[in-house]
Parts: C-alpha cells; sequence; structure tokens
C-alpha cells in the first residue's frame, strides 16, 4: 500500500486513528503528538478513538479531524462488534496507540489496519507489527516526550520525515480568548480581572495522591502573605462530586482574609477547560486539569508523590519550562507523604512565578 506521494508528502486520503482511551490527564499529553503528526504532515486525517468523557476536549483538539468513541471494555458483545465495524469502514491506513491494550490491539488486527504501532508492553504487542521499546515504568522522560517518540516512529514507518517538534502551547487558542473569558468570569464571580487569578483544584480525581484541604488552605496563606499589593483571588475548581471540597476550601481561606470564589458548574468538560484558559496560575495535583492548564501553556504548580510511576519527571505538564513548577516529597521520605512536602519553600517559589506572569502581563 503505497502511502506516500513521489514528492514523499502524504496523499490526501492518508488516515490514520490515535488511541489513547483512558482518563483526562493521560489524553492531554497526547496532544503534543497530535501536534507532532500534524506539522509533519498536515495533510494526514488524523482521528482518534476516546471515550465519551474525554470526547468534548477531542472536538476542541486543533489536530484531530474526527472523533471515534470506545464503548470501553465493559462494554457488551454488540457496542464492541459496531466498534469493529466502524473502524474496518474507516480505511485507516495506520492504527498508532499511546497505551497499548489487548482490546484495542485485537481490535486493530481485526480491523484489517494495515500498520499497527504501539509501545512494546506486555502481550498486547502480539496484535502491532511496529513495535518500539519504550520502559515507561522507568519514568525516564515525560510522557508526553514518550508520546511525541510514537508519534515520530509512525511517521518514520509511514515513508514521511518527522519535522521540528511543536513548541507550547499544545493547545493554541486565539489570541483574545483567555481575555474573553476573563471578561466573562470576572462578571459571573463579579471579581477584579486585574489582579492576578490563582484557580486552586483540591480534587484529586480518585487517582492522583494530592495536598489535603488543610495543606492547600496553608500553601494559599503563605502565597498571601508574599504577595504584597499582588494579592490574588483565589478560585476553587472541582471536577465531579469534589464540589463541596471546594467550598469548604473557599470558607477556609476567606474566614482567613483571603479573596476567594468557587468556580461555578460549567457547561461540560469543553467549557470547565476554556475556563481555565483566564489562569494566572493553576494549582493541583497530578490530576486532568493540571494537564488541560499545561496543555493551555498556563503558569502551573503540580504536587506529586515520588512514587516511581507517578514522578514528576513521568507526569510533567507540557507547558512551557519556565511556566511549570513541581513539588514531592524530599529524598528518604516515605513515596505518598505529601505532609512532608515544604510548603514554606513552595509557596516562595509560587510566588515568584505569579509575580513574573504579573509583570509580563503588565508589560504586553
Amino acid at each position: 500500500m503505497t502511502l506516500t506521494s513521489k514528492g514523499g508528502e502524504p496523499r490526501e486520503s492518508t488516515r490514520i486513528l490515535v488511541v489513547r482511551n483512558d482518563k483526562v490527564g493521560d489524553f492531554m499529553l497526547a496532544w503534543p503528538a497530535l501536534a507532532c503528526l500534524k506539522a509533519a504532515a498536515p495533510t494526514l486525517h488524523i482521528s482518534v478513538l476516546v471515550p465519551s468523557y474525554t470526547a468534548p476536549l477531542a472536538r476542541l483538539c486543533p489536530w484531530i479531524d474526527e472523533v471515534l468513541l470506545d464503548p470501553g471494555d465493559d462494554a457488551g458483545r454488540d457496542a464492541q462488534r459496531a466498534l469493529l465495524a466502524r473502524l474496518r469502514g474507516g480505511r485507516f491506513a495506520a492504527l498508532l496507540t499511546l497505551y497499548s491494550t489487548p482490546r484495542i490491539g485485537w481490535l486493530g488486527w481485526r480491523a484489517g489496519i494495515p500498520l499497527r504501532l504501539a509501545p512494546a508492553t506486555k502481550w498486547a504487542q502480539l496484535f502491532y507489527n511496529h513495535r518500539i521499546t519504550q520502559r515507561r515504568s522507568r519514568s525516564a522522560r515525560p510522557e508526553y516526550v514518550y508520546n511525541i517518540e510514537l508519534a515520530d516512529a509512525l511517521l518514520l514507518a509511514l515513508g514521511m520525515a518527522p519535522s521540528a517538534h511543536p513548541e507550547p502551547p499544545y493547545w493554541p487558542l486565539p489570541a483574545d480568548a483567555p481575555a474573553a473569558q476573563r471578561a466573562r468570569l470576572g462578571h459571573e464571580l463579579a471579581i477584579d480581572r486585574t489582579r492576578p487569578w490563582v484557580y486552586l483544584h483540591a480534587g484529586s480525581g480518585g487517582s492522583a495522591v494530592n495536598l489535603t484541604p488543610a495543606q492547600y488552605a496553608e500553601l494559599a496563606r503563605l502565597i498571601d502573605k508574599r504577595a504584597g499589593e499582588g494579592r490574588p483571588i483565589w478560585i476553587m475548581t472541582a471536577g465531579p462530586g469534589e464540589e463541596a471540597t471546594a467550598g469548604e476550601l473557599r470558607d477556609r481561606l476567606v474566614a482567613d482574609g483571603l479573596e476567594a470564589v468557587v468556580l461555578p458548574p460549567r457547561k461540560g468538560l469543553g467549557d470547565f477547560a476554556m475556563a481555565l484558559a483566564a489562569a494566572d496560575l493553576f494549582i493541583a495535583g497530578s490530576t486532568g486539569p493540571l494537564h488541560i492548564a499545561g496543555c493551555l501553556d498556563r503558569p502551573t504548580a503540580g504536587f506529586y508523590p515520588a512514587r516511581r510511576s507517578a514522578t514528576p519527571l513521568r507526569w510533567q505538564t507540557c507547558n512551557s519550562e519556565s511556566r511549570r513548577l513541581a513539588f514531592s516529597p524530599p529524598e528518604g521520605a516515605a513515596e505518598s507523604d505529601m505532609a512532608t512536602i515544604d510548603l514554606d519553600a513552595a509557596a516562595t517559589a509560587i510566588s515568584g512565578l505569579v509575580r513574573r506572569r504579573e509583570a509580563a502581563t503588565s508589560e504586553s
């Protein structure tokens, strides 16, 4: 099957399917790889297979041409057959699975997709005819870098040369979009748009080890104390089922004399993500919202356990290096003992990032 023209450019009909069908944070860390694919071969038609809860984000991604819904491992036989039929009818030249599972490998093989590439992990690799050894469990590189490596390998397998990798933001917005979000939220929340807005997400999504609400309250107090005349407005965000935690944390901060509000419920995940574009800084554990903010190239401060599979390096946000901070338990502490993190030192570093952001905003 010829996938490139004589000039080495991909044919317009070259269709590829990219799979990252797990959680929000994992999906956002796939956007750099998607950006690399489009940068190298703009005429590629990129479809993604995602679960219904990340589909709203996929539909906003500028690097994606088509969104297919994955019913999941627990779906019945009819749903799995319907997905297989959809893949067979998709005329895909290649399948790129960023996180391999036996079901997806089996579907790609049964669908007859001629080029199937995935990490060489577990027995699911038997369904792929191109495998890349990465050993991600060693956490030697950021997750999004591993994904970019797979995208480059796919391009080479298709006979295309990878281009220079795009720089952040991997979710570029129109120039006026952050200001528009700020105007909208400033009116909705009745808060001052000229002061720094620091978003604080105390939830964990049920997966990431995080600071406790009490630790976050102490961190906010320490940052506010260092702010001088540029005291921030604190905006609490929450995922489904985390609204009570956000409200309680808001109340703690208000009782301590800080100005704090809760971001009201948005019209779906896409609207929530767009609201993060107004943040001067986003603070959270290694959760989906942190990685949305990173993809938007907003300044971030993430709190991580020291567990090898969840290190700050492995789950680094994909924003610019100068816009990200990461904190985890010190050497010798228990890997998930978040109480050992030096909040005073974290507050100093975060305050500096807020001041740099404020200075850059005032100069622009």
